[in-house]
C-alpha cells in the first residue's frame, strides 16, 4: 500500500513539471520552420489549438490542420499525418531539449513518444474536425 501512494505521488509530481514544459513543433527539412505551440492554451496566439490563429487555423500555410498544406498534407513528407513523412514536425521545449518526432510513421526513428503526440496522431482527423473540444477534452 505504501508502494501505491509513493507510485501516485511521483506520477503527480511528473505530471506537474511536465505540464510546466511549454512544447512547440518545429518543420521542414532542417526544422527551423516555427509551426505552433503544441500544449499552450486556445488563445495564445501561437497555439495550435487557437483556430483563428496561424497555427491552429485549418487554411493557413504553417498549420499542421491544413489538409492541403506542407504541414498538414496526408502525402507531405513535411507532415505528421503522412505514413512516409522524411521530415515531420520536431517537439522540443522552451530550452530546445527534443522530445521527438510528432509523427504517423511507424519506422521513423526518435519518433515521440508523449501521451499527448500519441494522442494527436490516433486522433488527428477528428481533432481538426472540432479543435475547441478536443482541447477543452485534453486539457481542461
Amino acid at each position: 500500500m505504501h508502494l501505491k501512494r509513493v507510485v501516485v505521488w511521483v506520477s503527480l509530481l511528473l505530471s506537474c513539471i511536465f505540464q510546466a514544459q511549454t512544447l512547440h513543433l518545429y518543420g521542414g527539412s532542417d526544422q527551423k520552420q516555427y509551426l505552433g505551440c503544441l500544449n499552450c492554451d486556445t488563445f495564445d496566439k501561437s497555439s495550435i489549438w487557437n483556430k483563428y490563429g496561424d497555427f491552429g487555423n485549418v487554411y493557413s500555410s504553417k498549420s499542421i490542420w491544413n489538409s492541403y498544406g506542407n504541414y498538414g498534407g496526408t502525402y507531405s513528407t513535411y507532415s505528421p499525418w503522412s505514413t512516409y513523412a522524411s521530415y515531420p514536425p520536431a517537439i522540443v521545449d522552451q530550452d530546445g531539449n527534443f522530445y521527438g518526432y510528432l509523427t504517423l510513421n511507424p519506422y521513423k526513428s526518435e519518433r515521440s513518444e508523449l501521451e499527448l503526440a500519441n494522442i494527436l496522431c490516433k486522433y488527428h482527423e477528428d481533432i481538426k474536425a472540432d479543435i475547441d473540444r478536443w482541447y477543452d477534452k485534453l486539457f481542461r
